[in-house]
């Protein structure tokens, strides 16, 4: 699989915040002000879950889940390419799958599906607008208190918050998944002019 060649679930976590204008409709200046203030402090924040983190290689990303899955903490999830972990800190039971994006062969990038294992239609409780809330608070645990509000127009509220080099942003993508999107600022832009070019290789060969 090409690292530029996308599935559905990592193209939408694009359409919402791929883009700053998207990412920062709500509060641009505060968001922007974050980041130069971040990224300006020399910080690298590399880590994200598991002990998984930024710049990991390939192999090493791949040894390291492996070592997990051996120890029952993560197996393969339900789709091509992802694992599953399921998360016990939440109100009700819930799985998180996910996979990275590689960049020269390490990690610049890590899409994160979150979803509650017993979630219906009908079960309102379980829904991805209560999970976000969930999830936040979780990852408030994790990570610090800072993070800052978005009002997407069509997502409505997103949460951002941005460590050094590292951003995390929650938001929902319909009523039963939360997304969370780990992305590597310091890389953010370079990797974003690749996979626009890959975009206009493919149209330009149909």
């Amino acid at each position: 699989m090409s690292q530029y060649k996308f599935s559905a679930i990592k193209i939408s976590f694009w359409v919402v915040i791929g883009t700053v204008s998207v990412l920062t409709a709500a509060c641009k200046s505060e968001y922007h002000r974050k980041v130069e203030q971040e990224l300006s402090s020399g910080i690298k924040q590399d880590s994200l879950f598991l002990g998984i983190s930024f710049d990991m290689d390939r192999q090493t990303f791949f040894s390291h889940c492996w070592e997990l899955n051996k120890k029952g903490l993560l197996k393969q999830g339900p789709k091509n390419m992802t694992i599953e972990y399921k998360v016990d800190e939440l109100d009700y039971p819930a799985k998180m799958y996910f996979y990275p994006d590689f960049h020269k062969g390490r990690i610049c990038e890590m899409p994160v599906t979150i979803q509650y294992e017993g979630w219906a239609p009908w079960n309102k409780n379980l829904s991805a607008d209560s999970l976000q809330v969930d999830v936040l608070q979780l990852f408030k645990k994790w990570y610090g208190d800072d993070f800052m509000e978005i009002d997407h127009p069509e997502k409505g509220p997103a949460y951002v918050k941005v460590d050094g080099n590292r951003r995390i942003s929650i938001f929902t993508t319909n009523d039963m998944n939360v997304s969370v999107l780990f992305t590597d600022l310091l890389l953010e832009e370079e990797v974003e002019k690749l996979r626009a070019e890959a975009v206009r290789k493919r149209r330009s060969q149909k």
